[in-house]
C-alpha cells in the first residue's frame, strides 16, 4: 500500500463529458490503493453543458478544495476550460489536455480516440489512461482497471476498458 501519497487533481469539463464518472474512477482507485481521498464538484450547469469541475485530494488532507496554485494534475476534457481552471495548477504541475493542437501541456486526442473506441462519452478514460500511462497519477495502470471492471455498468465495461487501454498506448504527444 502507498500510505503517504499526497496529491492533488482536477478533472475540469463541461456537462456529458464524464466529469464525474472519471472522479468516482480517480477516487475508487484511491481507496482501493489504501489511501484516504477527499472529492469535490461543481456541476450545476452539467444538465446544460456547462463547466463542470471536481476537485480530488489524495492523501492526509481536511477539505476537499484546492485552492490555487495547489493542483498537482490536471485533466482538462476540453480545451476551453484551460483559461477556467488552469490557475488552480502548481507550476510543476502536470497538465493533461484533450486536444490535437499542442501547447504548453501534455495532450492526446482523446475524442477522437474514443470516437474510434466506440463512443465520444469514453474521452475522460482515455484521458486517464494517458495520465497513468506517464506515472503522473498516483496508481498502477492494473489498479485503474480493476477498478474499471468493478464499477463500470456492465453494457459499458469492454468500452471502458478499451478507452483506457487506447490511453495507455498513447505516446509522442506530449509537449511541456
Amino acid at each position: 500500500m502507498m500510505k503517504n501519497i499526497k496529491q492533488q487533481i482536477i478533472v475540469s469539463g463541461v456537462g456529458g463529458q464524464g466529469v464525474v464518472f472519471a472522479t468516482r474512477v480517480i477516487a475508487e482507485a484511491s481507496m482501493e490503493a489504501g489511501l484516504n481521498v477527499l472529492t469535490s464538484e461543481s456541476h450545476g450547469m452539467a444538465m446544460r453543458g456547462g463547466t463542470v469541475v471536481s476537485h480530488i485530494k489524495i492523501g492526509a488532507f481536511k477539505s476537499p478544495l484546492i485552492r490555487r496554485g495547489q493542483a498537482d494534475v490536471g485533466l482538462f476534457l476540453t480545451p476551453a476550460n484551460l483559461g477556467v481552471h488552469r490557475d488552480l495548477m502548481t507550476k510543476e504541475g502536470r497538465i493533461f489536455v484533450n486536444t490535437a493542437s499542442s501547447g504548453d501541456y501534455e495532450h492526446c486526442d482523446a475524442t477522437t480516440l474514443a470516437k474510434d473506441a466506440g463512443a465520444v462519452v469514453v474521452a475522460n478514460l482515455v484521458l486517464i489512461g494517458y495520465a497513468v500511462q506517464t506515472d503522473s497519477l498516483f496508481c498502477t495502470a492494473e489498479l485503474m482497471k480493476n477498478v474499471i471492471r468493478r464499477i463500470s455498468q456492465p453494457k459499458q465495461l469492454e468500452l471502458n476498458l478499451k478507452a483506457f487501454r487506447l490511453g495507455l498506448g498513447v505516446n509522442g504527444t506530449t509537449q511541456k
